[in-house]
């Protein structure tokens, strides 16, 4: 045992949706850092897209753009993976969508394009991308599936985002259904629930990262190396016997967090 052995992804081949900006980039840097030889992207603002692989290199980072609220953008981007590679070790399905709207007010197409996009999309993609997940997959080495699902899925926020804290939830109960399934063709599930990272999806963290962190108990918000550090040891030889389960980071927020009328005045909890 060694930890090169551990926690290398030598050679492997990935797909990182929504992977030209915010979490999904943190993604692609540390799936490259640890060895993978080639980490494909998907997203729908091409520019973006161009921009990540210049970044990171041509050589290594491949870029397909689809639409994948849509069954038939899912199948476009499969049909591309399957021909281009024969098979593929890790699906990190990371797109996701937020839509936040008063509760009397909240809209049918915000609430069928966040569920869609968040727990629809990462079911039915996983479905499509099954035969080059199998093909790259063995009892010794397992091929990977990481879904990024989020703190809102286990804990209530203060904003109106209820079909993203539903999806978010049932998000993380697919993931354990899924790895209940797909462990018989040596396919691990997993997910990542992340906390406070600067993204789109998260401005408050982005623009203002000092006040987000006051609320936070490890007193900062999330950086590149927390995130990728999670995906390299879920997607490694260091993560095949974690199945179904899902890695919380997020600095404390969910299982450290004690707010300060709870606490005891005399330190006693």
């Amino acid at each position: 045992m060694d930890l090169h052995s551990l926690f290398n992804l030598d050679g492997r081949v990935a797909l990182v949706t929504g992977g030209s900006r915010g979490i999904g980039r943190m993604f692609v840097e540390g799936l490259l850092a640890a060895g993978c030889a080639r980490v494909y992207i998907s997203a729908r603002k091409v520019e973006q897209m161009e921009e990540t692989i210049a970044h990171f290199g041509a050589d290594r980072v491949i870029g397909i753009p689809a639409d994948l609220s849509q069954m038939d953008g899912m199948q476009h981007l499969a049909d591309e993976i399957a021909r281009r590679e024969s098979k593929l070790d890790i699906l990190i399905n990371n797109a996701g969508a937020a839509w936040g709207q008063p509760f009397l007010e909240f809209s049918e197409a915000g609430w069928h394009r966040t569920m869609d996009l968040n727990v629809k999309t990462p079911f039915f993609l996983t479905q499509k991308l099954h035969p080059l997940l199998v093909a790259a997959a063995s009892p010794g080495r397992p091929a990977k599936v990481i879904h990024v699902s989020s703190i809102d899925g286990q804990r209530i926020n203060p904003w109106e985002t209820y079909a993203y804290q539903a999806s978010k939830a049932g998000l993380i109960q697919l993931t354990r259904r899924m790895a209940a399934r797909l462990i018989e063709d040596n396919i691990v599930v997993t997910s990542i629930a992340p906390g406070a990272f600067p993204s789109e999806m998260n401005k408050a963290a982005k623009n203002a990262p000092d006040a987000s962190a006051a609320g936070i108990p490890a007193k900062r918000i999330g950086v590149a190396e927390d995130m990728a550090a999670a995906a390299i040891y879920l997607a490694s030889r260091a993560g095949d016997y974690v199945v179904g389960d899902t890695l919380t980071v997020d600095g404390g927020v969910v299982n450290a967090y004690l707010p300060s009328h709870f606490a005891d005045p005399g330190g006693k909890g």
